[in-house]
C-alpha cells in the first residue's frame, strides 16, 4: 500500500517538475526570444540572452529526463486496468521523450552558428542569422511532431483513467479534450500551410488535465484498495 501511494506521490511531483520547466524552456528560453521573419533580431536576441536561452536548453534537458522516469511510474498506476493499453501509453510517451531529446539538437546547432568560430567565415553574417532561424522554426516544429505521440498518449491515458475506478473519471474526460487540442494543432500545421497558431489554446486544454491529475496524485493520491482489486483481477 505505501509503495503504490508512494508511486502516485513521486509521479505527482514529476508532473509539476515538467509543467514548470519544461514551460519555461519553450517560452521564456526559446520562443520569447524568436522574432518570426527576422532572422537578425532573432540572432541578437539570443546573443544577448545567450545565458537565458542555456538555461532553456537545460530545462528541455530536464524535462525529458523527468519524463523518463514518470512514463515508468505512469505505467505501474495503470497497469491494473490494462496491461495492453498501459504498454501503449507508456511507449508513445517514451517515443515523445527520444524526440524531445533530439530536438534539443536544434537549438545547440543555433548556439554554434553564433559561435564566431574560425570556420564560420565562410558565411556572411546575414546567411548565419537566416540559419540560425532555421534551425530554431525547426526545433518549433520537432515540437508539433513529439506533440503527435502526446496526443496519442493522452487519449489513451484518457481511456485508463476513465476505467480505472481508481482516478475520478473526469480526468478521463480532461484528457480527452487535452489529447484533441495537441493532434489538432499538429496535424493542422502538418496539412496547412496558412495555419493559425493555436498553441495558447493547447496549452489551456491541457493544464486543467494534467495540473488537476497532477494535484490529485500529490494531495489524495491511490484509491488502493481499488487499485489493489483491479491488480488482483489483472494477475
Amino acid at each position: 500500500m505505501n509503495s503504490i501511494k508512494k508511486t502516485a506521490r513521486i509521479a505527482g511531483v514529476l508532473y509539476l517538475v515538467i509543467a514548470i520547466v519544461g514551460g519555461f524552456a519553450f517560452t521564456a528560453g526559446t520562443s520569447d526570444l524568436i522574432i518570426p521573419g527576422d532572422a537578425t533580431a532573432t540572432a541578437n536576441n539570443i546573443v544577448a540572452s545567450e545565458g537565458l536561452f542555456r538555461i532553456g536548453a537545460v530545462g528541455d534537458s530536464l524535462t525529458f529526463l523527468s519524463e523518463i522516469v514518470l512514463v515508468v511510474l505512469l505505467y505501474v498506476l495503470f497497469r491494473p486496468v490494462s496491461k495492453t493499453f498501459s504498454l501503449v501509453a507508456a511507449v508513445s510517451r517514451l517515443a515523445m521523450t527520444a524526440m524531445q531529446g533530439v530536438n534539443l539538437l536544434n537549438k545547440f546547432v543555433a548556439l554554434l552558428l553564433l559561435s564566431g568560430a574560425d570556420y564560420l567565415t565562410a558565411f556572411e553574417p546575414d546567411q548565419l542569422h537566416a540559419l540560425v532561424l532555421l534551425f530554431l522554426n525547426a526545433y518549433e516544429y520537432g515540437a508539433l511532431i513529439w506533440g503527435t505521440f502526446f496526443g496519442l498518449h493522452l487519449l489513451v491515458l484518457a481511456y485508463l483513467l476513465f476505467k480505472s475506478g481508481y482516478f475520478p473519471r473526469i480526468l478521463g474526460v480532461l484528457f480527452a479534450f487535452a489529447s484533441l487540442g495537441y493532434l489538432v494543432d499538429s496535424f493542422g500545421h502538418f496539412l496547412l500551410p496558412q495555419y493559425t497558431e493555436i498553441y495558447s489554446w493547447v496549452v489551456w486544454a491541457t493544464v486543467p488535465a494534467e495540473l488537476s491529475f497532477a494535484f490529485w496524485l500529490l494531495i489524495k493520491g491511490v484509491n488502493v484498495e481499488q487499485w489493489e482489486e483491479r491488480a488482483l483481477e489483472s494477475a
